[in-house]
C-alpha cells in the first residue's frame, strides 16, 4: 500500500510516523509547500526505521504531487491549526481553499485514492471534498470521530482508574466543542456499563471534558494536538490496508441515516478496503437523538459558510 500525507507539520508527521511504525504500508509520501520541509521530516523518520523496526519507506516532496502517483490512500492535514481561543469553524476561510486544491491535486495523480480529511473544520472540509470531486462517497472519510472516541476512552479510563484497554465507548456527531455526542449511556468497562461504577455527575463531567478535549490541549500547547490525531489516522488507514472491517466512528456523507441527509457528520462506520463499507445505525435514546440533531444543525450552519 502507498499512502500520501499532505502537510508535513506536526499532525502530518505524526500520521506518517504511526503508519510506518505499524508496518502495514509499503510507502508513505509526505508533501508540503515549504521547500525541503517534507524531505527533512521524511529523512528524520527514516532514521528511526532501524530503531523502531519498520520497513515502510518514507519519502518527502515539496509541492510535487507527481511523487504521490498511485497512492491507495491520501490524508489531508494541510491548513492552519487552531490557536488558543479559536474555534475550528474560524479556520474555514483559509482551509477551504487549501483542501479543495489539495484534493484535486491528489486525484489528478491517484484517481482511485481513498481520501481521509483531517483539516478543520473537519466535517465541513469532508463535505467540501464531496462537493468538489466526483468520487464515490465511500472513498471520502473524515477522521474526527476516531480521535474524539479515543479522547472519550481516555477520560473514561481516568475516571474509572483502569487501563484504557478496559473501556469501550464512542463519540458521534460533529467534530466541534459543542457538536460532539459522547454515547456515555453505552460506554462500558469489560462489557459492564460504566453507570455501574460512576454516578451521573461524574459521567456528565466525562462528557463535558471529552467535548472540549481539543480546546483543552490547544490551551496547554498553544496549537492543535498532534500525537492522538496521527494515531487516529493510522488506525483508519490500517483498517483500509488490512480490510479489517473495523467499526470506527468517522465523518461520512449521510443519505437518510439517523434521519439526516446532505451533510458529513460523525457516525459509526465499517472501514475496509473500499473505505466506508457501510454506516451502522445504532439505537439512540431520546436525549442522544436530540443532541445529534442539534449537532447536525451546527454542522449545516458551518457548511453554509462555504458559499
Amino acid at each position: 500500500m502507498k499512502v500520501t500525507v499532505v502537510g508535513a507539520g506536526a499532525v502530518g508527521a505524526s500520521c506518517a510516523e504511526y503508519i510506518a511504525i505499524k508496518d502495514f504500508a509499503a510507502e508513505v509520501v509526505l508533501v508540503d509547500i515549504k521547500e525541503g520541509f517534507a524531505e527533512g521530516k521524511a529523512m528524520d523518520l527514516m532514521q528511526c526505521a532501524s530503531l523502531n523496526g519498520f520497513d515502510t519507506k518514507i519519502t518527502g516532496a515539496t509541492n510535487n504531487y507527481a511523487a504521490t502517483a498511485g497512492s491507495d490512500v491520501a490524508v489531508i492535514t494541510s491548513g492552519i491549526p487552531r490557536k488558543p481561543g479559536m474555534t475550528r469553524e474560524e479556520l474555514i476561510g483559509i482551509n477551504a481553499g487549501i483542501v479543495k486544491t489539495v484534493s484535486s491535486s491528489i486525484l489528478e495523480h491517484s484517481p482511485n485514492a481513498i481520501i481521509i480529511v483531517v483539516s478543520n473544520p473537519m466535517d465541513t472540509m469532508t463535505y467540501l471534498v464531496h462537493k468538489s470531486t466526483n468520487i464515490p462517497k465511500n472513498r471520502i472519510i473524515g477522521m474526527g470521530g476516531a480521535l474524539d472516541s479515543a479522547r472519550f476512552k481516555y477520560r473514561l479510563s481516568e475516571a474509572l482508574g483502569c487501563p484504557a484497554s478496559d473501556v469501550d465507548g464512542m463519540v458521534i456527531g460533529g467534530h466541534s466543542d459543542t457538536g460532539m455526542v459522547p454515547l456515555i449511556e453505552k460506554a462500558t468497562r469489560n462489557s459492564v456499563n460504566v453507570s455501574e461504577f460512576l454516578d451521573a455527575a461524574r459521567m456528565d463531567e466525562i462528557v463535558q471534558a471529552t467535548k472540549v478535549g481539543g480546546a483543552t490541549l490547544t490551551g496547554l500547547l498553544g496549537t492543535s494536538a498532534w500525537y492522538a490525531p496521527g494515531a487516529a489516522v493510522s488506525e483508519i488507514v490500517k483498517a483500509i490496508a488490512l480490510d479489517s472491517q473495523k467499526m470506527i466512528p468517522c465523518s461520512a456523507l449521510l443519505d437518510g441515516e439517523y434521519n439526516l441527509s446532505g451533510l458529513c457528520i460523525g457516525v459509526p462506520c465499517i472501514i475496509g478496503k473500499n473505505g466506508i463499507e457501510r454506516i451502522v445505525e445504532v439505537s439512540l435514546s431520546d436525549a442522544e437523538k436530540a443532541h445529534m440533531q442539534s449537532s447536525a444543525e451546527g454542522v449545516s450552519k458551518t457548511n453554509a459558510l462555504l458559499n
